[in-house]
């Protein structure tokens, strides 16, 4: 079975997280989404998310699309990959958080194995999160 595995804050819902999600599920049997978590996304976007990880996690269960809605882990955001050993990592057209190095850190970690593809975006300049949350 393959698996695909895509990853990131989710906070807002949109029809671009929904473009993503149903590209991504194409790519596999399989479609296992991880939530970044609360101190993860302060860290990286020096501001909270709006929702909490609980409430992220229900807001993705809800699009029905992926099989799994998993947290990531708290101090090495990378132990995921090696616990769930997905056979394809689907990036966002614009996501740069754990994504630059990701290869290398892949192959420091003997996790070689692992596709690494970038799908495209859907209305951008519509649904884009840092966009739609300026309404909040």
């Amino acid at each position: 079975m393959t698996k695909v595995m895509v990853f990131g804050s989710f906070d807002l819902v949109h029809k671009g997280h929904i473009y993503f999600f149903k590209k991504a599920k194409k790519l596999g049997k399989e479609l296992i989404v991880i939530i970044a978590r609360n101190k993860t996304i302060k860290k990286f976007k020096n501001k909270p998310p709006l929702y909490d990880e609980e409430q992220r996690i229900q807001h993705v269960k809800d699009t029905n699309i992926p099989d799994k809605v998993i947290l990531g882990h708290k101090k090495d955001p990378y132990k995921i990959i090696r616990e769930i050993k997905p056979d394809i990592i689907a990036l966002g057209y614009d996501q740069d958080s754990f994504t630059k190095g990701l290869e290398q850190e892949l192959k420091n970690r003997n996790l070689t194995n692992i596709k690494i593809t970038r799908l495209k975006s859907y209305k951008p300049e519509l649904y884009k999160s840092s966009k739609l949350k300026k309404d909040y």
